[in-house]
């Protein structure tokens, strides 16, 4: 092996996703696949989910949600919620994608490319509850409500949910933002027919805190096996991938490992525990295009080094080498480049 690896595994991925879905229930899980699904693969991700029985799925913007579409064919629901420009709205338009729509002027161009496509336009109109990330602020909430209530009395609009973001930061914050979320959808139904899809939260919320959860949990962090940083571990999940390099040189007590900087691998990770043949080591140094191990016994050019995964000798997980450098499991996965292999071990 010339290249380091990230081996995903369906079965653990596919386990992950039934025991999200378990603890989630009744929502339904909608599975966020963001950033190349957190940099795992976005065509392995979808077809795996699939095969898992995933319904709905969490693109973010709308050029993701045009693969999926490809991937998952024509009756998956399909959420992209990043303000995009009219071209992409065309395209989402004609393929069925949901849209998340956290302003007035978002809604008003969806409406009027509906109308010149002749299209109906699935929408989730997302209230701002306090994070202040691209939500309708309250006061404007009544307004935006009638305006998609007329557009869909046109017959150019469905009005298919009301969503949001929390931030996850204390009990009380988030108990906040509920109560204004649930004021949101108290308008929208008094404004009409009750919209099917509420959504709220994503992984943490929505694995710790049931009160919170609408008919549907955004959740993509916790099906890949990615616990929350500083966070406890999760009962069921297991990290999907694993990261691998092979030895290519030894040197005394130590040994070079063919993955560095180069391959996304955080410089500031040295000092790290990775899972070799002869037990934990310490990841001693990262240079560009290799990194230098603590050595083992025996150890010979070609042996295979776990730098976080599940498995045998993958007992360091993403968020753990993250905690080390005060960031998170996601960002650990989502550097690693082009040049790290996606190998799809079963």
């Amino acid at each position: 092996m010339s290249r380091p690896e990230l081996r995903l595994s369906s079965s653990a991925f596919r386990a992950n996703i039934d025991a999200v879905r378990a603890r989630v229930a009744p929502s339904t899980l909608m599975l966020v696949l963001k950033d190349d699904a957190y940099g795992h693969g976005l065509s392995w991700a979808v077809d795996a989910a699939v095969h898992a029985g995933i319904e709905w799925f969490g693109s973010y913007d709308i050029r993701t949600g045009l693969s999926v579409r490809r991937i998952a064919g024509g009756d998956a629901r399909i959420f992209a919620w990043v303000t995009s420009t009219d071209e992409e709205i065309d395209h989402a338009l004609m393929q069925r994608i949901d849209l998340g729509v956290g302003t007035l002027d978002y809604l008003r161009r969806i409406i009027a490319r509906a109308e010149a496509l002749g299209r109906s336009a699935r929408v989730h109109l997302k209230i701002d509850t306090g994070l202040h990330r691209n939500g309708i602020l309250p006061e404007d909430w009544a307004v935006a409500v009638a305006e998609a209530r007329e557009a869909e009395h046109a017959g150019l609009l469905e009005f298919a949910g009301v969503w949001s973001h929390i931030a996850e930061a204390s009990d009380a914050d988030d108990d906040i933002a509920h109560e204004a979320f649930l004021d949101a959808v108290r308008v929208v139904r008094e404004s009409g027919a009750n919209p099917t899809a509420l959504h709220l939260t994503a992984s943490a919320a929505s694995w710790w805190r049931p009160e919170l959860r609408g008919t549907i949990s955004r959740i993509g962090a916790f099906c890949y096996g990615i616990r929350s940083a500083e966070g406890p571990e999760l009962d069921g999940i297991r990290p999907a991938a694993s990261l691998v390099a092979t030895v290519v040189d030894l040197d005394g007590d130590r040994v070079s490992i063919g993955i560095g900087s180069f391959d996304g691998l955080p410089s500031t990770l040295s000092g790290s525990r990775v899972g070799t043949p002869g037990g934990a080591r310490t990841l001693v140094s990262v240079g560009h295009t290799a990194s230098v191990v603590e050595g083992w016994p025996g150890a010979r050019v070609g042996d295979e080094i776990v730098v976080f995964g599940a498995g045998e000798r993958g007992d360091t997980s993403a968020t753990t080498l993250a905690e080390r450098i005060d960031t998170v499991g996601e960002e650990i996965l989502t550097r690693l480049t082009p040049r790290v292999r996606r190998v799809v071990a079963d």
